[in-house]
């Protein structure tokens, strides 16, 4: 592995770091203006830095083999390809918002596996971003970093997310969930400590890579917003619970009504969770977790194979609950169970991935950390 030196001939100034997360329950609530509630996790991107005076940012990584470079002024959407594309749109975005950030050489390195659903393009774009403003003597409220990664994520990049993934890397507490409500910007920590409960969250990759660029996320955006359209509301968390067969009703479109009831009903699943989690209920909301997978699987058709096998899997060992989490089409689950059952779980589910045939799974510690800092 070369040194920050080997690479660019030079030392650096300092290291940033953004973590990946995982989110506990409220899974496709967020484009829809609803609740969320993702933990950071310890596993992140860190990036070393050093300022340059020409203008021009220089990325390498460790998991790629060239150093990609451009110019500041000469950045556009979509100008920059592949990976880089994710600081280069940080950079962007900075420097559209009027943040007075120069030429720098950035070197990242990481723990957080890419394709597993833990927001590592979000950790990315965030890393950069407050080792862009670093570098420049620039302090920005964390969850205004996180807007401007959502923004470059979405006009640069091009992927249509919403926005809990780069706030959870930002504005995350060690020891507590976030509690993210969309559509008033509130933010609220949560106590999450599932080992003081005797339990254990897993993460468990399932090693099949979720893909958002194949249209499918950015399907299930555009069917939500449709539906909202047809509904006369500005998002679906406008649409009240108790009122939600009614407006399934009014729906002609068949999969519009299965889109609408998942996110309705997850979003009062996900207000059920924190009112749990704030009573010291946390063995309760493992039914939440699984309901939320049922509905992510038949309403929302976002699972896999290996998701919806982990996860019977897992509940068939004794998980209080088990969901897949993140965008779907791959990536992880999340089962909470008691902490002497972990073992087990997680050996039924390597046993049922063999029957199946599929590549075998890994897991993740889920620890409730904190969000993007300064190292150094």
């Amino acid at each position: 592995m070369s040194s920050f030196e080997d690479v660019f001939g030079t030392s650096p100034d300092g290291s940033w770091r953004a973590p990946g997360r995982v989110n506990l329950i409220g899974e496709h609530t967020d484009y829809n203006d609803g609740v969320v509630l993702p933990i950071a996790l310890p596993n992140q991107i860190v990036v070393t830095a050093s300022r340059r005076t020409d203008g021009r940012v220089a990325v390498a990584s460790d998991g790629h083999d060239r150093v990609v470079e451009f110019a500041l002024d000469e950045l556009a959407p979509r100008s920059v390809s592949d990976w880089a594309a994710y600081p280069a749109g940080a950079a962007w975005v900075l420097r559209e918002a009027g943040y007075p950030i120069g030429g720098a050489n950035l070197r990242f390195a990481s723990d957080l596996p890419s394709g597993a659903g833990l927001s590592s393009s979000a950790a990315l774009l965030c890393a950069t971003a407050i080792a862009l403003l670093g570098l420049a003597g620039q302090e920005v409220d964390p969850a205004e970093v996180a807007r401007l990664a959502q923004r470059a994520e979405n006009q640069y990049v091009g992927a249509p997310v919403g926005l809990m993934d780069q706030t959870a890397s930002m504005c995350c507490t060690a020891g507590h969930a976030l509690a993210f409500d969309i559509r008033s910007g509130a933010l609220d920590q949560i106590p999450f400590d599932p080992e003081a409960d005797g339990l254990r969250l897993l993460v468990v990759d399932v090693k099949a890579p979720h893909r958002h660029a194949d249209g499918e996320y950015a399907a299930r955006r555009k069917s939500c917003e449709h539906a909202a359209a047809a509904l006369g509301v500005p998002a679906l968390r406008s649409v009240d619970y108790a009122e939600l067969d009614a407006a399934l009703a009014r729906l002609d479109d068949d999969v519009d009504r299965r889109r609408v009831r998942h996110v309705v009903t997850e979003i009062k699943r996900t207000e059920d969770a924190i009112a749990l989690m704030r009573a010291g209920r946390l063995r309760d909301v493992g039914p939440l977790f699984t309901a939320s997978h049922v509905s992510l699987r038949d309403d929302f058709e976002v699972t896999v194979p290996e998701l919806d096998v982990a996860v019977d899997a897992a509940l068939a060992a004794g998980a209080l609950g088990a969901r897949m989490t993140g965008g779907g089409f791959g990536g992880c689950i999340i089962a909470l169970v008691e902490a002497p059952a972990a073992d087990n779980v997680l050996s039924a589910i390597e046993k049922a991935f063999a029957e199946h045939g599929f590549t075998a799974p890994s897991s993740l510690a889920a620890t409730p950390s904190a969000g993007a800092s300064r190292i150094s």
